[in-house]
This record gives C-alpha cells, structure tokens and sequence, in this order.
C-alpha cells in the first residue's frame, strides 16, 4: 500500500534516530500545561494528545500525574517514546486519526504542530472531525499550527520523502522531506466550524527553540 505524504516524518525520525539524536528538543510546548491549569483538567480527566512525537509534551504532562494518552502516527516515534519513557510506556500508542477507529472519549485533546501537517482539505476536515467525534460534550481541544495567522501556504506532496538536506543541532542532515500547510485564522476558524467545533480563544504562541510563532486554537463542540 503506498504511502500517505503525511507518514513522511516516521522516515525521518528513523534517520535520526540511528544517528543516535532526537530530532526534536525535549523542551515541552509551554501553552500546554498552561491550558491544562487554566482549565481546571483534573488528574482523573481523560487526556488525549494526537501527533506526540518523541514525546516532549508527554513527558512533561505524565511526570505530573495526568491520565493522559500520547499517540501518533509514526511507529518509530512511539517505540522511541516507549524506549526512552519506559515508565510511561503503556500510555503510548499509535494511532492515524484520520482512519483509525478509536471508541474513547476525552475531556481535554491536544494536537501540536500536527494540523499543519495537512495539506488536502478532506484530510484537515478528518483531523478536526476526529476531534469532534473523540471530545466529551463539555471538553475542550487546543491545536497549534505554525502560521502567524496571515499568512498562506502549503508544499507539494508528491515531494514527501524525497530526501533533503537540513540543519540540525547534530549538523546537516539528509532527511525525508515532509509536508506543511499554513493557514490563517480566517480558513483555521472555517475548517474548525465546519466540523462542528467553536473556537473560544486564539492567538500567538511559540514553543522555543523547535517553533518561534504557533497559531493556536482553544475549541470545544458546537452546541
């Protein structure tokens, strides 16, 4: 079966990793455990976090006690999650959003520099409905995308998993190339109505050293 242009990243990661480096800095996305505070998410709440990559959101969020589930698509960043998590291990799982069935209900859904691995409409409206489908009637999802909330853009997937070269903390890199559409807030707040979700906040975020701007999105079910 050939390969959808958003599994890139699995190829990626695998690159890196045998070269004995994370691609990612371990530094957590700030805006995260601020939303949970703010919100009020108990321990006891269901979490859910689609796209956790190595993980550095959900070492930050499982250290301090949360029932929380981190999945992705990538089979090599779970296992390296669960390798370098070994106490956290069965809190990892992968999961592909737009087609895996998942019977689970969360109160609070988190998705960092994921959506904006999307580029096809249909494939942004499965993420957003997944999120409707998967979200308790009074839980809440925050999504960030990097964009500046202006500007629009997005890369040719039939370029995904060629190889190209790139700066890394390592140094340079050949790496599988991966897939990136930015939107503004205008089309983020259409996608996110039209699958049936509010927004209830927005703005700039950033996520130092990995995203210097992240749109972000606090959204809940449109009742």
């Amino acid at each position: 079966m050939k390969k959808k242009y958003y599994e890139a990243y699995n190829e990626r990661y695998k690159t890196i990793h045998k070269k004995g480096f994370s691609w990612s800095s371990d530094i957590s996305t700030p805006i995260v455990l601020e939303t949970i505070k703010k919100l009020s998410i108990s321990k006891e709440d269901s979490l859910l976090e689609i796209g956790c990559g190595e993980g550095r959101d959900a070492k930050a969020i499982l250290e301090k006690g949360y029932n929380l589930l981190a999945t992705d698509i990538s089979i090599e960043a779970i296992n390296y999650c669960k390798v370098t998590m070994p106490a956290f291990a069965d809190h990892f799982a992968i999961l592909n959003c737009l087609n895996d069935d998942n019977t689970g209900k969360y109160h609070f859904i988190f998705a960092v520099a994921v959506i904006h691995m999307l580029v096809l409409d249909e494939d942004r409206q499965k993420f957003y409905e997944f999120i409707r489908d998967h979200l308790d009637n009074d839980g809440f999802a925050l999504i960030c995308s990097m964009g500046n909330g202006e500007m629009e853009m997005k890369t040719d997937i039939d370029e995904a998993f060629s190889l190209k070269k790139r700066e890394h903390h390592s140094g340079e890199v050949e790496v599988a190339a991966t897939s990136c559409r930015m939107v503004s807030f205008k089309t983020l707040e259409k996608e996110i109505n039209d699958a049936g979700l509010l927004i209830v906040d927005k703005g700039i975020t950033s996520s130092l050293p990995d995203f210097n701007s992240l749109m972000f999105a606090l959204i809940k079910i449109d009742s």
